[in-house]
């Protein structure tokens, strides 16, 4: 069996550089899949079929590769929480999350076109939200970096100021747990490090 190429099916920076801090470097082909299209109930599910559909939807561009598409969102006090509207939404969202626990739901697709055979996982992590103040939250969402991120915020950018602490696989925090990653390598019959550069 040759050892396929490993597609990542999102735009998502902070997934890429996940990939190339562990040593492999994806083919980026964003899926662009309209996420209005699966409704919200829970969020595991929403997670795991979102990401699905993502590397489904490019999976015909490449022959024999091995396609992972990835979806997060943000659950607190029972709601489902994906990226924020706009910067209004944002503070407001901000306001409810402070001093509250929240689970960062991660779907993970691995669909491996040589073998015709898909993996779908999803992670769980616990986030401990900081009491921010207002000022400290309008400060955040002015910076813009909330509005690119499932639960508006980036654990590995400003946003990790506000995390007092988490429970479970910080990567997944970021849009990618790397530890979920290998076992899903393991289970398609790959060595994770076989995929390594250089």
């Amino acid at each position: 069996m040759n050892l396929p190429t490993l597609v990542l099916a999102s735009a998502s920076f902070a997934r890429r550089r996940l990939l190339q801090s562990a040593g492999i470097e994806p083919v980026v082909c964003p899926s662009d899949f309209d996420e209005s299209l699966v409704p919200a109930s829970v969020a595991s599910e929403l997670v795991q079929t979102l990401a699905l559909r993502k590397a489904e939807t490019v999976a015909n561009q490449f022959p024999d590769a091995l396609i992972l598409g990835c979806d997060s969102v943000l659950l607190v006090n029972g709601e489902i929480h994906g990226k924020p509207a706009d910067a209004a939404q944002a503070i407001a969202r901000w306001q409810k999350m402070r001093s509250q626990i929240g689970e960062l739901y991660t779907g993970h697709a691995l669909i491996d076109l040589q073998q015709d055979k898909t993996v779908v996982r999803c992670g769980i992590t616990k986030v401990y939200f900081a009491d921010a103040s207002d000022r400290q939250i309008e400060a955040y969402v002015a910076t813009g970096e909330p509005l690119n991120c499932a639960g508006c915020f980036a654990l590995e950018g400003k946003g990790g100021l506000f995390v007092d602490k988490l429970e479970g696989c910080h990567t997944n925090v970021i849009g990618l747990s790397l530890p979920l990653l290998r076992q899903m390598f393991g289970e398609l019959g790959y060595d994770v490090t076989d995929f390594w550069q250089g």
